[in-house]
């Protein structure tokens, strides 16, 4: 008889969930639950995408023409080639057997440099206007030391090659000097010191250089008399 209850027991529990599941069930339908979970299921589901197919990059190549300043279009395109450039010399001298002693240098006082130039001056007058010519005061710097002549700047755009050239420095007594004219910086270089020693040129001379001939100056010189001793 136990067994008999328990298996009436069994029943009832039995009974009583199946019972609860259609009453669920019934609550889902009449909530439209069951359509609302597959139409989610189905949405989240992401379908599966087909490859994409990539098309392979083609570089095209096209001829343009190079933009050029309308001041130079027109001309025609430059030739580039190497070019050995030769520098202008003159045979270097020894003046060693004519050793000057600059330890009894010589400087002008104002009142010789003056007379030295006035003295130029009329000469200057003197020789003309048949050749260019231009009168030039010796300094320190000119003489001794550096031995570098800067001539004058309106003069040698005027007058003067545009290159570098040999400048020949003709005295009175008709002896010539070759000497290098340097057109970028407007000046005697190499030979200058030459002509300086060979003529014992001090501070306060003054010198006219008349231009005779393209690359040829004659040189007049004019003695500074009262000089300075220091």
């Amino acid at each position: 008889m136990g067994k008999m209850v328990m298996a009436k027991s069994k029943l009832s529990y039995e009974e009583s969930r199946r019972q609860r599941l259609e009453e669920n069930k019934k609550r889902m339908e009449a909530l439209n639950l069951p359509q609302l979970a597959q139409a989610i299921k189905t949405t989240s589901s992401p379908k599966p995408s087909p490859m994409k197919r990539t098309k392979p990059r083609t570089v095209e190549k096209q001829m343009v023409v190079v933009r050029r300043s309308s001041r130079v279009a027109n001309l025609p395109t430059p030739v580039y080639k190497e070019v050995v450039v030769d520098r202008v010399m003159i045979p270097r001298k020894s003046y060693s057997s004519r050793h000057r002693d600059f330890s009894n240098r010589v400087y002008a006082s104002d009142e010789a440099r003056a007379e030295a130039m006035e003295r130029a001056a009329n000469l200057e007058s003197g020789l003309g206007s048949d050749h260019p010519i231009f009168v030039k005061t010796m300094l320190p710097s000119h003489v001794s030391g550096g031995f570098w002549l800067g001539l004058q700047v309106q003069f040698c755009k005027e007058h003067l090659p545009k290159g570098d050239e040999v400048m020949t420095l003709i005295d009175e007594d008709g002896d010539e000097y070759p000497t290098i004219y340097l057109a970028r910086k407007t000046g005697l270089s190499g030979g200058w010191k030459g002509f300086a020693v060979a003529h014992d040129l001090v501070d306060g001379d003054a010198l006219v250089f008349q231009l005779i001939r393209r690359t040829s100056f004659k040189v007049y010189i004019l003695r500074m008399e009262d000089g300075k001793k220091l």
